[in-house]
């Protein structure tokens, strides 16, 4: 995830004024590879290689002083888990150290403190002037507890401008079904999982060693979110939830394959505290355009949902997993960039016998903090090939993003482990 220092934090003086004089320096000029790293981009960009780190990486942070912290899915073979980067003047960058002997997903930083989760628990790190972690192996515990059961079990996170700290808890299941993706199984009543899963929980990122009870249930009927960010504009949290799955394979009677490869929709969410998305009673029809009954609870594919359930603020292609979420707050990219919403789409599994689809990064352009227009590939190619990306083998998958000191963007792949930074070059 991002964290642009200026967007949320009141900075003493004396450092202010020193960053003023940091910006009198001259930029270094970033050279896009020749190739623009194999990606596909608008007119005007470029993009490079940042780093090849062989592992999985999953979100990332830069520091306003242009230190790159990213989190691993499972820790390297040195058992590090959180890995920092330094560029050099070509804007490439070397792995100078590791710390953290966790996998996981969630990472982000302020201009004090990098936070990072493992799948139970969220840790913190103070950091000094020059971006670096000044205590890797002995951080403190924000949160400790938090579910595990192996299925949607990543805690991304975000903070806000007033100290608060999100983390998704994802569902233990698909559709709440009584025997979990089993052909023809029903929904439990009053899904269980939501007691403790399928939603966003609110904590304090200054408070210790915080627990379930110390939190507060954000937002529920969510049933996981990977990709989450606050949007300053808006004031207000934004989350990309991943869909459910299987709708022909368990409800043959009532989907085809084709209706199963192209629902539910990939939904993203404005959350306010209390709201309910509605699952796992409820899918949203992209087709439709409407919240439907899931089949598990009664649902035909053509009952339309009733209750006290949000909208989807916007809507993408089913199973194509919003990994990651970022408002655009940087002056590099032309104007209608300016807070519209960049999002890293890892690409599925599960539409076949249609091609599979995704493994590109979108952007959604945001009028006064709501969603306006229509969505659009921004970066595309990253598996390699149009037959690679049909048929579910790509050579990368896009899933971090971080907006850098000078606005450019970086993206991370969970395959090979390969840092990308798109610029903008044209003049």
């Amino acid at each position: 995830m991002k964290n642009t220092f200026s967007r949320y934090w009141l900075l003493p003086t004396a450092l202010v004024g020193s960053l003023s004089l940091l910006a009198l320096k001259p930029t270094k000029t970033i050279v896009p590879d020749a190739d623009n790293a194999g990606l596909k981009l608008p007119a005007g960009f470029g993009a490079l290689k940042v780093a090849e780190t062989g592992a999985r990486t999953r979100h990332i942070t830069i520091t306003h002083q242009g230190t790159i912290f990213v989190k691993l899915n499972r820790p390297n073979a040195a058992g590090k888990g959180v890995l920092m980067l330094r560029e050099n003047s070509s804007g490439k960058a070397e792995v100078v150290s590791g710390f953290g002997n966790y996998g996981g997903t969630g990472i982000y930083s302020t201009p004090e403190y990098l936070f990072a989760s493992s799948d139970q628990e969220v840790f913190r790190y103070k950091l000094n002037g020059k971006g670096e972690v000044t205590n890797p192996e002995q951080p403190e515990k924000i949160i400790t507890g938090l579910l595990n059961r192996k299925q949607h079990e990543s805690k991304s996170i975000t903070l806000d401008k007033a100290g608060n700290i999100y983390v998704n808890v994802g569902a233990y299941s698909n559709a709440c079904q009584v025997k979990d993706r089993q052909k023809g199984s029903l929904g439990m009543p009053n899904c269980p999982v939501l007691d403790s899963a399928g939603g966003i929980w609110q904590f304090r990122a200054d408070k210790l060693n915080q627990t379930y009870g110390n939190g507060i249930r954000y937002a529920t009927g969510l049933r996981n979110v990977v990709g989450l960010d606050w949007n300053t504009q808006a004031n207000q949290l934004f989350v990309m939830q991943h869909g459910r799955d299987q709708l022909y394979d368990n409800f043959p009677n009532l989907y085809d394959s084709k209706q199963s490869a192209e629902l539910p929709a990939e939904c993203m969410y404005a959350l306010k505290k209390g709201d309910n998305a509605g699952w796992p009673y409820l899918y949203y029809d992209n087709i439709q355009h409407k919240k439907m009954v899931g089949p598990e609870y009664g649902g035909d594919g053509k009952k339309e949902a009733t209750g006290n359930y949000i909208d989807p603020a916007a809507a993408y292609p089913a199973h194509t997993a919003p990994n990651a979420l970022l408002f655009y707050t940087g002056t590099m990219f032309p104007e209608k960039y300016r807070n519209g919403a960049f999002i890293a789409f890892h690409g599925s599994w599960n539409r076949a016998p249609e091609p599979q689809k995704g493994y590109y990064v979108v952007f959604q352009p945001f009028k006064d903090g709501k969603p306006s227009g229509d969505w659009e590939v921004f970066a595309d190619n990253f598996a390699g090939t149009p037959a690679n990306a049909a048929a579910g083998r790509p050579d990368h998958k896009p899933c971090g993003l971080a907006q850098g000191p000078d606005g450019s963007l970086y993206v991370t792949d969970d395959k090979k482990g390969t840092i990308y930074r798109i610029v903008y070059a044209k003049k």
